[in-house]
């Protein structure tokens, strides 16, 4: 009875609701047939309620227009309300920055050299400088931002990319966050990061900066950043691994080479102890270097190893090899600079050849008895005062004596008296100002030595060139003997 009743009143109800009119529309009919019968008329009217609006607007605008025109070429006229209009400027750093990067340590560029930042205009691609100083700001940005060499952000993207510390962290970037420009450039001081960047989705940082608000009379500059780069816990320093690395760095500081590694026993039960020592065998014999490794090694991982290897900082020095009609001059990793073969000079070698090999391979078998000495203090002023020491050999014999001379291929001019040869044989400048007659005026004047002279001399020289390393030369009627040594000339006189 209940459920009847309630359907009763359901439908009493319904019934007593009036029906809902029905809004008429308007029909476009009757405008479509006017078109379609006189369309002529229709475009007429149109244009002539169109045209009135269109002339307002465009008239607006163009008052507006004439009247901001007017406006600047006053103000450019009145020197005390004169504007400067700049061109489209950004922030630039100047230098890759020195990877890798640690907490707590100091940012630099990759020559270890403090961060610089310069204004250009990217109209001109060229440094700019503004009349007044701006004031910079360093900030940590997400390294996904600006990902592909995207430059073209607002200030608004710049600014929500900024990655702020975590809780219960310290900020994360201190030091010398706050810098000034002037002349068109800003040095930064030391700034650190103080936590890892491997809690971010891109496990990257970047530095950015930018023109803090009201700093430089509201100029637009846009920001600049540096390339995306992983920040490593201060405890991982110690197996930093050195791009580039030096000679006497120790081998696991080469990528793929690890502290306490099978590569790194096996290199040192091989005696080979630091990077110089591992790149004298590969230019000696990278064959047997690549054996050491052994069948672990992978060719990938032995070209990332040989490559960074490669980069190495070379320093002055120069070692030499001398023997019986050679003598070697090689720089720190056993390639040769140099060559003296049978009297020539060679300054380029090929090393590929067989015979220059197998005297690389000696002198590299030799290396703790080479002569070492540094090029840029002792240079070949150096080389030609050891060559004297090491052969001088003086035999007096009646009124004939024999001097050995190292001077530059130059005309050399010579006292008549003992007198006139100065103590240091390898000082031309006093050599030349010592008057006297050149070497060929000597030949042509000198008469021919007689032969029991010769033969008296002979065993002398024999002695003198057995000291000196190398084979006796064709004597002059004066007794000189020549040689050949980089750009100097070897002398040998009697008198």
């Amino acid at each position: 009875m209940a459920a009847k009743r309630l359907s009763d009143d359901y439908s009493g109800k319904n019934q007593e609701q009036p029906p809902a009119k029905r809004t008429n529309l308007p029909s476009f009919l009757p405008m479509i047939k006017e078109v379609t019968k006189n369309p002529e008329k229709f475009m007429k009217d149109f244009c002539s309620i169109l045209e009135p609006i269109l002339r307002k607007v465009v008239c607006e605008e163009v008052e507006g227009e004439l009247k901001r025109i007017l406006l600047m070429s006053t103000l450019s006229k009145t020197p005390s309300f004169q504007t400067e209009i700049h061109p489209l400027l950004t922030l630039k750093f100047s230098n890759r920055l020195c990877l890798p990067i640690f907490t707590g340590t100091k940012i630099t560029d990759i020559d270890k050299n403090p961060l610089k930042i310069f204004l250009v205009n990217l109209n001109r691609d060229e440094n700019f400088v503004l009349s007044t100083p701006l004031k910079l700001e360093l900030v940590v940005i997400d390294g996904e931002f600006s990902d592909g060499d995207q430059t073209n952000w607002t200030s608004d993207e710049f600014e929500r990319s900024i990655v702020k510390a975590r809780d219960g962290k310290r900020p994360l970037l201190v030091g010398e966050l706050m810098v000034s420009m002037r002349d068109g450039y800003a040095l930064v001081g030391k700034i650190e990061i103080t936590d890892n960047s491997s809690w971010l989705k891109s496990r990257k940082f970047r530095i950015g900066v930018r023109v803090v608000q009201g700093g430089g009379d509201d100029v637009q500059v846009r920001e600049a950043l540096t390339e995306a780069f992983v920040v490593k816990d201060h405890r991982g320093e110690l197996y930093k691994k050195n791009h580039p690395p030096m000679l006497r760095d120790e081998l696991w500081r080469l990528e793929k080479i690890g502290k306490q590694g099978v590569f790194l026993r096996r290199l040192n039960s091989a005696g080979i102890k630091n990077v110089q020592d591992f790149l004298k065998l590969y230019y000696v014999d990278h064959l047997r270097l690549r054996d050491i490794f052994g069948n672990m090694m992978s060719d990938k991982i032995w070209n990332v190893i040989v490559k960074q290897a490669k980069t190495c900082i070379l320093d002055n020095k120069v070692y030499i090899h001398r023997r019986n009609n050679y003598i070697l001059f090689l720089n720190p990793i056993c390639q040769v600079v140099k060559a003296i073969i049978d009297g020539q000079t060679f300054h380029k070698v090929d090393s590929s050849n067989a015979v220059i090999r197998s005297l690389v391979k000696e002198a590299y078998d030799n290396w703790h008895s080479l002569e070492e000495y540094d090029e840029q203090t002792q240079g070949d002023q150096m080389i030609c005062q050891q060559y004297y020491n090491n052969h001088q050999n003086i035999h007096t014999r009646s009124n004939n004596f024999y001097m050995h001379a190292c001077l530059p291929d130059k005309s050399i001019k010579i006292g008549d008296t003992n007198s006139n040869v100065p103590d240091n044989i390898c000082d031309t400048r006093r050599l030349t100002e010592k008057q006297g007659r050149t070497i060929s005026e000597r030949e042509s004047s000198a008469t021919a030595s007689s032969d029991s002279d010769s033969d008296a001399d002979s065993d002398s020289d024999s002695d003198s060139d057995h000291l000196r390393g190398t084979e006796p030369l064709p004597r002059g009627r004066s007794g000189q003997q020549h040689r050949k040594l980089g750009r100097y000339d070897i002398i040998e006189f009697t008198y």
